[in-house]
């Protein structure tokens, strides 16, 4: 994947919907949740601060996000992958 984000936005890619219950029955895909946890795989260099000056990210590449469930922008890449595009604002937590 080629895609750098700009500015305060990153680049998740969302972990895969729940198959099944916890009482075992198996969820056909038009049931499945849209995940709202994901894996932040690109990042951007900061917001900019009225006075010019860039604040860093609080994200990093590789940590577990959770967001909200109609954050992000999804994009689709030539191999077939997806992944949302979203401000570090729309993030709601980091999974340790």
């Amino acid at each position: 994947m080629n895609i750098q984000p700009l500015a305060d936005r990153i680049v998740v890619k969302p972990l895969d919907a729940v198959e099944k219950t916890k009482g075992g029955i198996v969820l056909p895909d038009t049931a499945k949740e849209k995940p709202q946890e994901g894996e932040v795989v690109a990042v951007g260099k900061g917001r900019r601060l009225e006075d010019g000056k860039v604040q860093a990210l609080e994200v990093k590449v590789g940590n577990r996000i959770l967001y909200g469930k109609y954050s992000g922008t999804e994009i689709a890449t030539k191999d077939g992958s997806e992944y949302l595009i979203m401000k570090e604002e729309d993030v709601l937590a980091i999974v340790n």
